[in-house]
């Protein structure tokens, strides 16, 4: 193996020992996990290892599939909903679910936001939200709040 190949193997295993994480915990922070992935972000983007496009991009990728999974549960929700693992408890639910029936789907551009975020997730699928409508708005709100830390980490706004 050439100097040149091996450097560029070794940038390939740095970039995935550094998103593979970031992933995971943005994915986690979205479902039914209790994370946090702005700090994970924030101090990637400050350790300037990988480039700022590509850690917000894949924070962003992680975070939604994580909404997509809520989504996924809210369409089941009767069937898991008495079950302890599920992600939202009845009180944060049936506030959600008046806040999403008050604002209708423009509320998904609420997702990002801790407390309300992940319940409006679940009662998208409760509600039937169609799914590309879900996954466009959710993307966008995700994308655009790490599209923000990043810009605020990084001194550019």
């Amino acid at each position: 193996m050439t100097l040149a190949a091996r450097a560029a193997t070794q940038r390939g295993v740095d970039a995935l020992l550094t998103l593979a994480p970031l992933f995971a915990v943005a994915f986690g922070a979205a479902s039914l996990l209790p994370l946090q992935s702005e700090p994970v972000l924030i101090g990637l983007l400050l350790a300037e290892g990988q480039p700022a496009w590509l850690l917000v991009l894949t924070a962003s990728i992680g975070n939604t599939l994580g909404s997509v999974v809520n989504y996924a549960l809210g369409r089941a929700v009767e069937r898991f909903r008495s079950r302890r693992w599920f992600p939202v408890g009845d009180a944060a639910l049936a506030r959600a679910e008046a806040w999403y029936r008050r604002w209708g789907r423009w509320s998904l551009l609420l997702s990002w936001a801790p407390v309300i975020g992940d319940p409006l997730t679940v009662v998208a699928g409760v509600l039937r939200e169609r799914f590309w409508i879900f996954l466009l708005l959710v993307a966008m709100a995700k994308t655009g709040r790490y599209v923000t830390l990043a810009l605020l980490t990084l001194h550019v706004i």
